[in-house]
């Protein structure tokens, strides 16, 4: 893993973003799932422009990221693994199905905690959801949620090459369960009992509240289940439904200066006295 880490760790991540970015736009034009109602065009840009700054902040503050700062973390035998010198592949399996019930937990920390849903709220403006949706969050998010990973990395001694595998998996999940593609339902049914699929998560971007405080797995769907997060399908179905935030029902969510400054914007009316999960809002 150091080799990959030090000759191209990044070109690596880059390949696989833009095979599996790809991909998913091809599906979305062969089979969509619904209507966009605001297009591609400047909400593309939009989101991918974000992403771009995304990469950016955290490479100018984590220069290692999460498969540096794992290599770093395991030359100097810190963890839980090391110190128990639990076997590579034992500590790399459970390295990952800890790691994504952390990011389960920090999606729904960010849906309950008031500060954190003034950043998050930029991921859930988008007024559409496709594949770029899956990779718009606001760059504060995003070194929040490297220094939350580093943390469990830290605390596990998680094995580079697991940590390099889940941030590679994470990032394509994210595309794929944010796509506006119709899958078969019988597929669906058998993908969902393991993976978040794209019908599962569109749910959580539901204009309606019960509905976005549900389905927060990003990878796998076990937790929603197993912590009674679980919706199966909209009410209103997946072409009835509103997408975003019912107060951001505009053109504003496509711009890019709009976007990045959205948390510190006020809080609707409607949502100034609570915020997505029911918590009080600041």
């Amino acid at each position: 893993m150091d080799g990959i880490h030090a000759s191209g760790e990044a070109i690596l991540r880059l390949s696989v973003f833009t095979a599996v970015f790809m991909v998913m736009a091809l599906a979305e034009w062969v089979a969509p799932r619904r209507p966009l109602g605001h297009g591609r065009g400047r909400r593309w840009v939009t989101n991918i422009a974000i992403v771009a700054i995304d990469t950016l902040a955290v490479r100018l503050i984590f220069p290692l990221a999460a498969v540096g700062f794992a290599i770093w973390a395991e030359t100097r035998e810190i963890g839980l693994f090391q110190i128990l010198g639990t076997p590579g592949i034992v500590a790399g399996i459970i390295s990952f199905a800890v790691l994504d019930l952390a990011i389960w937990a920090q999606h729904v920390a960010v849906h309950k905690v008031p500060v954190l849903w003034r950043v998050h709220r930029v991921h859930h403006a988008d007024v559409d959801i496709d594949l770029t949706t899956g990779i718009r969050f606001h760059p504060i998010e995003i070194v929040l949620s490297m220094l939350w990973k580093m943390v469990v990395i830290a605390a596990l001694g998680a094995p580079p090459l697991a940590v390099f595998v889940f941030e590679v998996v994470l990032n394509g999940m994210a595309m794929f369960n944010h796509a506006n593609v119709r899958l078969p339902a019988r597929l669906d049914r058998m993908l969902r009992l393991v993976i978040v699929t794209p019908d599962m998560h569109r749910v959580h971007h539901s204009t309606e509240m019960r509905e976005t405080d549900s389905n927060y797995g990003f990878n796998l769907s076990i937790w929603d289940r197993l912590f009674r997060t679980y919706v199966p399908q909209p009410a209103l179905g997946h072409e009835g439904m509103r997408i975003g935030l019912e107060e951001y029902q505009s053109e504003d969510p496509t711009r890019l200066g709009w976007s990045l400054a959205l948390p510190i914007a006020p809080l609707d009316r409607r949502r100034r006295s609570t915020g997505s999960g029911g918590q009080p809002a600041q």
